[in-house]
């Protein structure tokens, strides 16, 4: 039976709403509590760093490349390691899946929670100072307790979450998640060293005029995607890309339109990767009453087979969504 919503007024922080809606919990021990404060504690580190940027040389590439083959940026490697400290001192982690990693990071076999996460979304914009973000997904494991990790733990679907969220660090720095009971927003106060409640009970708008993909891949597009693009266009439906993937979602979530990162002859199964993108975006959309898919699948059904498995990804509005499907 699900636990009733408790009315909580804006401006309260996060901590304490966290305590007042432990009851929403499956598990209700403390634990879950303790990873969304060890998760926004690492964001704030990295809020600073972010912040800071320009004036501590942490600007720029690193030289190497991510599990994707992708060029790591300073930041990217820096979140890393603020999330994986973070994570691993509170001792409730047993396993991090992160998109600069080749694999798992072992953190503690006492701990009961795997956390899929992408420490820095929107890497190309960091250099350009644009909205970036931090993604993150938490599972329960599986196997018992003082085991050894086991690949039942790692590759679950994204339905089995238990909590996801993202960090956006904008204007406004802005925690955004949800553990199954609709979706809350927490505003960062630099003065206070708090995130506070600021968009109680999100609703993504059912419908929506604003599309977003990267045009510029366009004629590697199916002609179904085509299709669809040129339905926009007919609709006078305003285009908006920031190529920061959260950035693009919070404006969707709060205004209304729809994602879209389909396959390419490029990246013939998509380019953005299920386990620690997908997922926690798509479990985030359907508390705010929006939808995900990759075209065909819910994404929250698919069952992953690897940590850096790729997929086509369309999210946001329901009616949006689904009019893309029907192409």
């Amino acid at each position: 039976m699900e636990a009733s919503r408790i009315a909580i007024p804006i401006g309260t922080a996060l901590d304490r709403f966290i305590k007042n809606n432990q009851d929403q919990f499956q598990y209700a021990s403390g634990e879950l509590s303790q990873l969304l404060r060890d998760i926004a504690l690492a964001s704030k580190v990295v809020n600073r760093e972010v912040n800071k940027a320009g004036l501590i040389d942490i600007m720029g590439a690193m030289g190497s490349q991510n599990s994707g083959g992708e060029q790591q940026q300073k930041l990217d490697v820096l979140a890393n390691i603020r999330f994986t400290r973070a994570l691993a001192k509170g001792g409730e982690a047993c396993a991090l899946i992160s998109e600069e990693t080749e694999s798992y990071v072992d953190l503690n076999n006492d701990g009961n929670y795997v956390i899929a996460i992408d420490p820095l979304d929107g890497s190309s914009n960091i250099d350009v100072n644009v909205s970036i973000g931090t993604i993150f997904s938490i599972y329960r494991r599986k196997s018992k307790e003082g085991m050894p990790i086991q690949e039942l733990d790692i590759l679950q679907r994204g339905a089995e979450q238990v909590a996801a969220g993202y960090i956006l660090y904008g204007s406004s720095t802005m925690m955004v998640y949800t553990t199954g009971h609709g979706v809350n927003g927490f505003t960062y106060e630099s003065t206070l060293g708090e995130y506070v409640l600021s968009h109680p009970d999100m609703k993504m708008p059912i419908d929506g005029n604003i599309y977003s993909i990267n045009e510029g891949l366009a004629n590697t597009f199916s002609p179904s995607i085509k299709s669809y693009l040129e339905f926009c266009k007919g609709n006078n439906y305003s285009a908006r890309y920031i190529g920061s993937l959260v950035a693009d979602f919070h404006r969707n979530m709060l205004k209304g339109g729809i994602y879209l990162y389909p396959a390419t002859i490029k990246n013939p199964s998509g380019k953005l990767r299920l386990m620690y993108e997908c997922n926690a975006l798509a479990f985030i959309a359907e508390q705010a009453g929006g939808k995900a898919t990759d075209g065909t699948n819910r994404i929250l059904e698919i069952l992953p087979r690897d940590l850096h498995q790729r997929t086509p990804f369309f999210v946001g509005s329901k009616n949006m969504v689904e009019k893309a499907e029907s192409f």
